[in-house]
């Protein structure tokens, strides 16, 4: 999925998405990995989520297609994620306001090309790239703002629900978030044991797991500041076990 929108299915678990060709202007947005016979559930920005058949998608050779051709979302919405997997597959939805709930993927699909009401926004506020959960008992959120507050809570932490607008994962003061000035940068889960790399502007940095465990804190706390310098985040990416 690219950032304005265009879609494009690719074999093979091996290829970078983040280094195929896009078109002038556009980049990688988001990904996700499954079999061609699963439904590949899009979010928008207004926390909508829309179902289409993995295969019936166009190739990876192209540039792909723009989803707003396939499916009638609202005037003004942007697609923010993807997800694929089984229907018993559980993933984390959140808006950058800081509430986020853990949903099954079979609670996400719709046959309505106008797409379901999934999760609810604050007003203002943008939708997170969806996070695939591995396990409902060994899996911990990590969340981190703009200003680089950085919380750690365990996943059974927040609610399972097939829509609404979730629990408060990390407190972001209100007045920062209306205006803008802060509000969360990047969610995703971690295990016990693995890295975390925080991406701030050209600077990047690894954190070792006894790193992240000092985040750790109760759901709905500002959080500990990222080491001067890497504050202003950008992205983060987990050190999966399954990968490193």
């Amino acid at each position: 999925l690219s950032k304005n929108g265009w879609v494009r299915v690719a074999k093979g678990h091996d290829i970078n998405p983040e280094e195929m060709n896009y078109k002038a202007g556009d980049g990688f947005l988001a990904a996700a990995r499954g079999r061609s016979n699963q439904m590949a559930v899009f979010i928008d920005s207004f926390g909508k989520t829309y179902a289409v058949t993995a295969h019936t998608l166009p190739g990876a050779r192209g540039q792909g297609e723009p989803l707003s051709g396939r499916l009638k979302p609202a005037s003004g919405a942007r697609f923010a994620g993807v997800m694929l997997g089984e229907p018993g597959d559980h993933y984390l939805l959140a808006s950058d306001a800081g509430y986020g709930f853990v949903t099954k993927l079979e609670d996400t699909i719709t046959r309505n090309k106008a797409g379901k009401s999934t999760l609810s926004v604050p007003k203002g506020c943008g939708v997170l790239p969806p996070v695939r959960v591995r396990s409902l008992k060994d899996d911990w959120i990590v969340a981190v703002t703009t200003e680089g507050y950085t919380l750690v809570i365990a996943l059974d932490e927040v609610p399972q629900m097939s829509r609404g607008k979730g629990n408060k994962i990390i407190n972001v003061p209100s007045a920062k978030l209306k205006a803008r000035e802060e509000f969360v940068a990047a969610i995703d889960c971690i295990q016990d044991g693995e890295k975390l790399t925080v991406y701030a502007g050209k600077k990047h940095k690894t954190m070792k797991a006894a790193e992240v465990d000092e985040f750790a804190g109760e759901r709905g706390r500002r959080g500990r500041k990222l080491p001067r310098g890497y504050q202003k985040v950008d992205r983060i990416e987990v050190l999966r076990k399954d990968e490193s």
